[in-house]
């Protein structure tokens, strides 16, 4: 079982410095001067000589992402000076020569362009808004996903059936960013004197008299338009297992014994049926953080998405690569322990 761990610890540190690596080689060439938006155009040329140097940027290429590689890892090499240790908030482990020390700290994803803040500062603050959008929508399209494959199921070949598989169908085509326009309108404009929903909001909202008060009802559209995609799908994975189960012998069998209808599907169909639906639900917490950018940015979703998006629009690089190294370390971390909790389940899993 260690020997598994391992291996997959080793292929996740290899995707996330395969992302490093693209991540690092595209941003450098984009357009934009980052001394520019740091010091203003009119800034004296000493001035931006000395940003250039802080940042790098005067040394070659290969330097430059020895030093981001260096910048990210949480054990890592650096002249011990007062401007590195107030830098990089490090902890000294031991010298390793001259003025050198080999230092334990958290990764350092550069500062914003923009505001001067630690990119990893401006995730931490904006991570949670986008992890409440992303576990809400997934729970419910788990809930409503598996009631209307149910549905499907029995009454195959019905209107129902028919109405529930195209509209799933629908739901997977229909790019996030268009149905959250749609349903923002509809729901959030022209029927919000019925819905009682607001076309942006928060979900922590600062009141002036009552403070800090929790808006439940700002995440319902936000969760529902993340969600369509993984809803649609569950419904067609609940339909086909649960297609599939009822025709089994045991389902036969517990039927001709006399037992309720209600009872053969809940405690015998569905129970089996749902296996390949928490297999899917399982990997999917990182898929809809990586997919609320857009659905975030049209709802006015202050979560890392919308700060990504923003990011990009005024060219703040470092803000933008830390958002996606960040998701990709959530994919790997994620996927490694879905594949663990698999391991212990099936131990057929360890030798594939």
């Amino acid at each position: 079982m260690l020997k598994f761990i391992f291996k997959r610890l080793f292929y996740g540190l290899l995707v996330v410095l395969g992302v490093v690596l693209v991540v690092f080689f595209l941003f450098h060439a984009l357009p934009g001067d980052p001394v520019a938006m740091m010091a203003g155009q009119r800034t004296d040329i000493s001035t931006q000589e000395a940003i250039k140097k802080e940042l790098g940027l005067d040394k070659p290429l290969m330097v430059q992402l020895g030093r981001y590689l260096n910048d990210l890892s949480p054990v890592s090499v650096h002249e011990d000076t007062p401007e590195n240790e107030m830098k990089y908030e490090y902890t000294i482990l031991f010298g390793v020569g001259g003025d050198d020390v080999l230092v334990v700290k958290a990764p350092y994803l550069r500062r914003s362009f923009q505001t001067n803040r630690r990119v990893g500062e401006v995730i931490l603050e904006n991570v949670e808004a986008t992890l409440w959008l992303a576990i809400a929508a997934m729970v419910l399209a788990t809930a409503l996903g598996v009631m209307f494959g149910l549905i499907s199921a029995l009454y195959q070949n019905s209107f129902w059936d028919h109405f529930l598989v195209s509209t799933s169908v629908l739901g997977i085509s229909v790019p996030s960013f268009v149905s959250a326009i749609i349903i923002a309108m509809i729901f959030g404009y022209y029927l919000a004197d019925y819905t009682g929903l607001n076309l942006t909001g928060q979900l922590w909202v600062n009141d002036a008299i009552y403070g800090r008060e929790l808006h439940l009802e700002n995440l319902i559209l936000p969760a529902f338009t993340l969600g369509i995609r993984p809803l649609s799908i569950i419904v067609q994975l609940t339909r086909s297992s649960m297609l599939e189960v009822l025709s089994q012998d045991y389902i036969r069998t517990a039927q001709a014994k006399g037992l309720r209808f209600y009872k053969v599907v809940t405690k015998h169909a569905l129970k089996n049926a749902l296996n390949p639906v928490i297999t899917a639900v399982s990997g999917w917490l990182a898929s809809l953080m990586a997919g609320a950018f857009f659905v975030e940015y049209i709802f006015d979703w202050k979560g890392l998405g919308y700060v990504t998006i923003s990011a990009v629009q005024s060219l703040d690089f470092p803000v933008v690569m830390g958002a996606v190294l960040f998701i990709a370390l959530v994919f790997v971390v994620i996927n490694i322990f879905v594949d663990i909790v698999y391991a212990l389940l099936d131990p057929r899993v360890r030798l594939s």
